[in-house]
């Protein structure tokens, strides 16, 4: 499975993005996530929805602003993100688990598959 992250761009402070990851292959029941990594810092968790889409985990400062979601129909994962802030500015990059589900979804280490990213720039 490939997957192909889109939707990034140059948003003022407030706006909103809606990020997609397309999928080569059926992704129905994989773990998939959102990480990102800004300027000079490590790469971080973002957003995360088991392959059931029972269970989703948000990293604390993107709570109440990001929504991921899934389209299985399409292989597709989205991330809605709204009143967008400069410190969310980064290159976002989406990863998928062939596991349903993820006991820390947080880590990097174990996501079979990786987007190449999508840059993301919050003016202020």
């Amino acid at each position: 499975v490939q997957l192909q992250a889109s939707g990034g761009g140059v948003v003022q402070a407030g706006g909103s993005l809606r990020l997609s990851c397309a999928a080569s292959g059926r992704i129905s029941t994989y773990s998939m996530a959102w990480f990102r990594q800004a300027p000079g810092r490590e790469r971080e968790f973002v957003a995360y929805r088991s392959g059931s889409a029972r269970m989703t985990y948000y990293e604390d400062s993107v709570k109440g602003r990001f929504t991921i979601s899934r389209d299985n129909a399409k292989n597709t994962v989205y991330l809605q993100m709204d009143s967008l802030k400069p410190e969310d500015t980064a290159v976002y990059y989406c990863a998928g688990d062939r596991t349903s589900y993820r006991n820390n979804p947080r880590t990097e280490t174990g996501y079979d598959y990786w987007g190449q990213g999508t840059l993301v720039t919050v003016s202020s």
